[in-house]
């Protein structure tokens, strides 16, 4: 109550209700060491209720974890570690960035997931919870996380993995923004998680008519959670948000800011404290609280006895287990990368394919699918089994639950989620596909992957009208320059076979932050000079030059329109214009390079530039400048052959080559004919 009052804005009374259980997880249940928040053998906590971020602060303080009164004093403030929701990598003991609802519980499903993987990595063959990797994923999470629909689809998909190393919390008090949640809520959450297969329990603290903090009756359901191992447990916590504060409990009023002075004070008088004390924590309840380190230290002394003699009997493993948690990639790891011939015809999504199936020997850490897309995204890396219970393996995709293939089913926003608790859990490099044009169903994952800076790659394919007949549903337009705007996303459009292959290489050097790869459904050119490794990873590149090297015209062209630059590049040529072509894969990549080397690709001098691309112009301004063209489309696409479409929508070499012409005349260059007085 004091911090949101002091902070003048805040969510108290979720933080209120939900208090003894935090403090009985954190206390009792939760294996952790505050000394050591990033301890190997540690359960996980999410907050996916990411709004009530003091249920986390304060226990981080309580605990030990290096919060102290004054960071509670500065919650929501400028610089503090006690930001209004919490956020991965600014504050220890924070496992994942959580606010946007649902995102949290999705999280927690892939650290599951990620756990059960590193098992299969590393100790395989242990009793069930004999392995030093074995531990619990435990999250709390509110009605607001679970009508999201996000839950649904990552819900169901732990049900079917049997993911029985997860347990969720769910504060059900019937509260939200809108007040009562019977206005828009009337569904038995219960029923929903029994009928994903999810064993669930009920805790009510109600039952009685009074209201009774059963801390016991609690304590009991998180112990059941922990010895089922078959099933991931739903614990239905029936509470009174903002208990006990007299007037304001029980109401919408109390999810979202102040109590207000007078109720602060009566709340007070309720709890047997002195309402004109702020911040007090006795020394001996901090003392008390603080135990928690002991606690932890000698379930880290104890567990450290079994880790050290894995070591000893696993020795490869456990350099595995080093590189992997360092993401440390092997040496020479980049030799097991496919290189094609110039002037094949392969589609960079096939391409994209074959560079994961060469490299899935050298790096085991390396593993993922698509949304129901396989097929399609080519993520299947040939002879991996599908990670799996063995009763839900098929003919097509024989599996285990060590297995590496993922299948997420057609559930594009979980797979986000999931792939970014993946990424959190420890040193595991995840990908999942779908189309370019379906990653705007997963957007808030993949912003939140740039904002917690997580090294998660993203296969989307059909990335243009390229695709063709499934028509302008399908087709992407607007969603490159979109995906560009988000900060810290990568996003790679190869022009080839080859450009593809070292396109992974640098986004696989990256470990900070997340990229998404758009590839081609239709067959492109191998182009002569693409590809070279170094010049991918700068993002943008000289691939053709000038025939005198002294260009008079620059093309710059990103996936299956630069073939369209290199063709326009010879036309221009025959008619006598001295034409660059630049290769630019990753506009995000050029942009760090220094000015040097830009200035080398992209002559100041040269003011006469074309960009083209099959999708929205916005962007490209930037690079072409004013008196530059650019080529693209406005619009959405049609159902036809994707050659057809090219044409009709004027995405041509002939086109490319009057762009060209047309910048020249601004630049004065174009000086035309007499014709004679």
């Amino acid at each position: 109550m004091d911090a949101v009052e002091k902070a003048g804005s805040g969510h108290p009374g979720t933080a209120m209700s939900l208090a003894p259980a935090a403090y009985l997880l954190f206390q009792r249940v939760l294996r952790h060491d505050p000394s050591d928040p990033k301890w190997t053998g540690r359960d996980r906590f999410v907050l996916s209720c990411g709004h009530s971020s003091l249920t986390l602060y304060i226990q981080l303080y309580l605990s030990g974890y290096g919060l102290t009164l004054d960071d509670l004093k500065a919650l929501r403030q400028w610089g503090s570690l006690t930001p209004g929701h919490p956020e991965y990598g600014h504050t220890a003991g924070v496992e994942t960035t959580t606010g946007p609802l649902g995102q949290g519980v999705g999280n927690a499903v892939g650290m599951a997931m990620a756990a059960r993987r590193e098992r299969g990595l590393f100790d395989p063959d242990a009793a069930p919870g004999a392995s030093p990797f074995d531990h619990m994923i435990w999250c709390f999470a509110s009605e607001g996380d679970l009508e999201e629909g996000i839950s649904h689809e990552v819900s169901a998909l732990a049900g079917h993995q049997k993911l029985g190393n997860l347990a969720v919390v769910f504060d059900s008090n019937h509260i939200s923004i809108e007040d009562d949640t019977q206005i828009a809520l009337s569904e038995d959450i219960v029923k929903r998680y029994e009928a994903y297969g999810w064993h669930v329990l009920e805790v009510d603290w109600t039952t009685t008519g009074e209201y009774k903090e059963d801390v016991q009756a609690l304590y009991a359901a998180l112990e059941a959670a922990r010895a089922e191992t078959d099933r991931p447990t739903f614990i239905k916590l029936r509470t009174i948000i903002g208990w006990p504060a007299p007037n304001k409990q029980n109401t919408g009023k109390i999810h979202g800011s102040a109590l207000g002075a007078d109720e602060v004070a009566a709340t007070k008088r309720v709890l047997g404290m002195d309402p004109d004390k702020s911040f007090a924590v006795p020394s001996e309840v901090l003392d008390h609280a603080r135990e928690v380190v002991e606690r932890g230290r000698a379930l880290r002394a104890e567990w450290d006895k079994g880790y050290q003699s894995w070591r000893e009997a696993n020795p490869e493993r456990a350099e595995l287990f080093d590189r992997i948690s360092k993401r440390k990639l092997p040496e020479g790891w980049d030799k097991a990368l496919p290189t094609y011939e110039i002037g094949s015809q392969v589609a960079t999504r096939k391409a994209s394919g074959e560079v994961l199936s060469a490299l899935a020997p050298v790096l085991p850490e390396l593993w993922g699918g698509s949304a129901d897309l396989a097929e399609s995204n080519n993520t299947t890396m040939k002879g991996e089994p599908s990670f799996i219970p063995d009763e839900y393996q098929t003919k097509e995709f024989p599996g285990n639950r060590y297995g590496r293939t993922l299948h997420f089913g057609i559930r594009e926003h979980g797979m986000g989620a999931i792939l970014n608790g993946i990424a959190l859990h420890n040193g595991t490099r995840p990908y999942g596909g779908t189309f370019l044009v379906f990653s705007d169903y997963m957007r808030p994952s993949v912003r939140l992957a740039a904002l917690m800076k997580l090294p998660v790659t993203y296969v989307w394919t059909h990335d243009s009208i390229g695709l063709g007949e499934d028509g302008p549903t399908h087709q992407p337009i607007e969603h490159l320059w979109a995906l560009r705007a988000i900060p810290g996303l990568d996003v790679v459009r190869p022009a080839d076979a080859n450009e593809t292959a070292s396109a992974w290489k640098a986004v696989l050097e990256h470990d900070d932050r997340p990229a998404g790869l758009a590839l081609t459904r239709q067959n492109v050119p191998t182009l002569d000079g693409a590809g070279d490794p170094d010049a991918v990873a700068r993002g943008g590149y000289v691939l053709q030059d000038a025939s005198n090297g002294q260009p008079e015209v620059v093309i710059i062209g990103t996936g299956s329109e630069v073939q369209l630059a290199v063709e326009a590049r010879t036309i221009l040529e025959s008619q006598g214009i001295p034409t660059r072509v630049v290769s630019m894969p990753c506009v995000e990549w050029f942009r760090e390079q220094d000015a040097a080397y830009k200035q080398t690709v992209l002559p100041p001098a040269v003011k006469a530039r074309v960009a083209v691309e099959a999708g929205i112009t916005m962007g490209w301004r930037e690079f072409v400048g004013d008196a530059g063209e650019v080529l693209g489309l406005e619009h959405f696409g049609a159902s036809a052959p994707y050659k057809t479409i090219y044409e009709q929508f004027g995405l041509t070499a002939e086109r490319v080559v009057a762009a060209a012409k047309a910048s020249l005349a601004k630049t004065g260059a174009d000086k035309g004919e007499t014709t004679g007085n």
